[in-house]
């Protein structure tokens, strides 16, 4: 007969075999949002479709975005183990996944040279369809913010949308193309 004593949230997800009875550091000191993903079962999480996808980016509430619970476990496992070995996931982002010598330096404008920017997909998605392809562009310059709003400027966020609009939406419709 099973227990009804509820688990532990850093049990949730986890094989009984293979739970710990004591948490996992990677795990102690969640936020209330990554608490909250963690503790929530992957039968009850809900997949964002496309229409979702493009609803969340229009209304600029990208903190909407959520991985799958059992995903967010490994990816905050998996950094713990990098900041470990490497002192930051930044760190190891820059120097090893996109094989960029220190100090990041651009060669040019933004969007203006392809040495300035790598396109990688995202090895860590979100909970969304698995038929969204999840695309992130790194770039060595920094965009323009709004002191003020804490946000892109118009100018940067124009820049952006042409540089996805000319990459990616020319190749696949610009409706099957989201901008963060």
């Amino acid at each position: 007969m099973g227990s009804t004593t509820p688990l532990p949230y850093w049990q949730i997800n986890v094989p009984e075999p293979l739970r710990e009875a004591q948490c996992p550091p990677f795990l102690a000191t969640l936020n209330a949002k990554d608490m909250a993903i963690i503790s929530t079962p992957d039968s009850q999480y809900h997949i964002l479709t496309w229409r979702e996808v493009q609803q969340i980016i229009a209304d600029n509430r990208i903190d909407l975005f959520q991985r799958v619970p059992s995903e967010l476990r490994r990816y905050l496992a998996y950094n713990h183990m990098i900041k470990k070995e490497y002192g930051s996931v930044m760190e190891f982002v820059l120097t090893k996944r996109l094989g960029w010598k220190l100090p990041i330096a651009a060669d040019g404008r933004p969007f203006e040279k392809e040495s300035d920017m790598r396109i990688l997909w995202n090895d860590w998605p979100y909970g969304i369809d698995e038929k969204i392809a999840h695309l992130v562009v790194w770039t060595k310059f920094e965009l323009e913010d709004d002191p003020t709003t804490d946000d892109l400027t118009i100018h940067a966020r124009k820049q952006i949308d042409d540089f996805v609009d000319g990459t990616f939406g020319d190749k696949v419709g610009k409706e099957n193309v989201c901008i963060t």
